[in-house]
């Protein structure tokens, strides 16, 4: 199995136990769990094919990607009830799951098109998609509206996967880089709370002084 194969199926399976452990959140039937669990695992690579146009999507062209999905639903839905912490662990496991897809989704933009921009973009999107779509489909407040920071890891990782192919690094350096830069930047950002400033809005100006 390759890097880049491995990767996937990483991002894929960890993806998917967060969606799991969103169903468990939500005390769903089996048919839950494997709903959002396949829905978060495949969710960010589905995207990613389809604005690439690499049709028929991976997980049709090699349904094991469902597979995984499945058995990693029934394994969480066996054992979520001896986690205390459910939602502490879905978000570990969610960064962990944007470091492996923001690599993944950057090498698989940087090949189809040879474009560093593209790239970067594409392991932002893929990354950061099945996140959003579970917490969509659970209910749940999107990752997004947390004050750490999550876009920005996927974005540091995927430039420095491509930053690191574009200049000839072996693919296991550049994706270690990649990796290890996303896993500090949210691992970071869950264990000390980094963020940026936010936007404070100001009073809107009187009519007159418009004019």
């Amino acid at each position: 199995m390759s890097i880049l194969e491995l990767l996937d199926y990483t991002g894929v399976a960890v993806f998917a136990a967060t969606g799991a452990l969103s169903a468990s959140r939500k005390q769903l039937d089996i048919i839950g769990f494997l709903f959002l669990a396949a829905a978060t695992g495949i969710g960010g690579g589905t995207f990613r094919d389809v604005i690439l146009g690499a049709t028929p999507v991976f997980w049709v062209v090699n349904p094991t990607y469902l597979i995984v999905c499945v058995a990693v639903a029934l394994l969480v839905f066996m054992l979520a009830h001896r986690i205390e912490s459910r939602y502490r662990l879905l978000l570990w496991l969610d960064a962990m799951g944007v470091s492996a897809y923001c690599v993944m989704g950057a090498a698989k933009g940087l090949a189809a098109t040879g474009s560093p921009t593209v790239a970067i973009t594409t392991g932002v999107l893929t990354a950061s998609f099945g996140g959003i779509l579970r917490d969509l489909l659970a209910g749940e407040p999107s990752v997004l509206l947390r004050p750490e920071v999550y876009i920005t890891a996927a974005l540091i990782g995927a430039a420095g996967f491509t930053a690191a192919s574009v200049v000839g690094a072996p693919l296991w350096a550049a994706s270690a880089i990649g990796i290890g830069a996303a896993f500090i930047v949210r691992g970071g950002a869950l264990r000390f709370g980094w963020c940026f400033p936010v936007y404070k809005p100001r009073p809107g100006r009187h009519p007159d002084d418009v004019m």
